[in-house]
């Protein structure tokens, strides 16, 4: 049947997706906007379910801070490639799932899923992704969320390029005091503020490490004491943000710098895309060679 070209542009407006697919619907629906809209997200549904089980490792980072300074949010959505983790529609997106975190109390992704993506939607963040995917042709996925909230100090936010996002509570100091400090976070990656919030177990690996070299290197036993105790000093400096050497001045920790400033961090958050997630390592020719073979 033939299609009106308002109608085509009615759909895609609505949908979001290209000319030809619109048509393709309009024609399969008999030219019924809201039967074409339900056949595309029962597609986008399908198309999505095909692309969940790939590897999502790139993406951006979105920080969202609530005007009244006292609540934020970190929020990651990954991308299959770089590519697509620059384009419009994706950065569209993953900023408006940050605004929605913001707006609403989810506590975790899954939660988040289930939100319109903006304020008197009917569309959910779920659906919205299913449409993107479909549209895009990559696997995306919103993988983590971190909320702060009641905060009792001033929030400091900082995100380097798109990939890494840091959030400081801090009470005292200046504003540019917290931006340095969240700078900092991104830089070092440190795992907690001071080393009475190192986690019991890996404290106790790091120190059953230290003993196997010391004993392997024929230490004698009443030396090995003395060597795991330097050892878990020196680690303890490393993975605090109180012992590390500041990135703007080496000669300094960051624990010195907040005590001159009468300033103390009381938590921090850092999200880089892609952490812990195992890269597949493509061969190009090999694929391309199974695909010859397949053929």
């Amino acid at each position: 049947m033939e299609i009106a070209a308002a109608l085509v542009k009615e759909l895609r407006e609505r949908t979001g997706a290209g000319m030809m697919e619109c048509k393709k619907a309009l024609v399969e629906s008999q030219g019924s906007i809201e039967a074409a809209i339900e056949a595309m997200r029962k597609s986008g549904q399908a198309k999505a379910a095909k692309k969940a089980g790939r590897i999502a490792s790139d993406g951006a980072v979105v920080i969202k801070v609530a005007a009244d300074g006292k609540r934020a949010v970190l929020v990651e959505v990954n991308s299959e490639t770089d590519f697509v983790a620059k384009d419009a529609n994706f950065a569209a997106f993953a900023d408006a799932v940050g605004e929605a975190a913001l707006a609403c109390a989810a506590a975790d992704v899954e939660a988040l899923a289930a939100e319109p993506l903006s304020a008197g939607e009917a569309t959910t963040i779920a659906e919205a992704r299913e449409a993107l995917i479909a549209k895009i042709g990559e696997n995306i996925q919103i993988r983590r969320l971190v909320r702060f909230e009641d905060v009792q100090g001033q929030l400091h936010a900082y995100r380097h390029g798109v990939r890494i996002g840091v959030l400081v509570e801090m009470e005292g100091g200046s504003p540019d005091l917290g931006k340095d400090i969240a700078m900092h976070v991104a830089a070092t990656n440190p795992l907690c503020v001071s080393a009475e919030q190192v986690p019991a177990a890996a404290l106790d690996k790091e120190k059953e490490i230290f003993r196997a070299q010391a004993l392997e290197s024929g230490k004698p036993a009443e030396m090995v004491e003395k060597i795991i105790g330097g050892r878990v000093r020196k680690y303890l400096e490393e993975v605090t943000l109180h012992g590390q050497a500041f990135v703007k001045d080496a000669e300094t920790t960051v624990e010195k710098l907040l005590e001159r400033a009468g300033a103390k961090v009381r938590r921090f958050a850092r999200v880089e895309v892609g952490e812990g997630i195992e890269k597949k390592q493509e061969n190009f020719a090999d694929e391309v060679m199974a695909q010859v073979r397949g053929s």
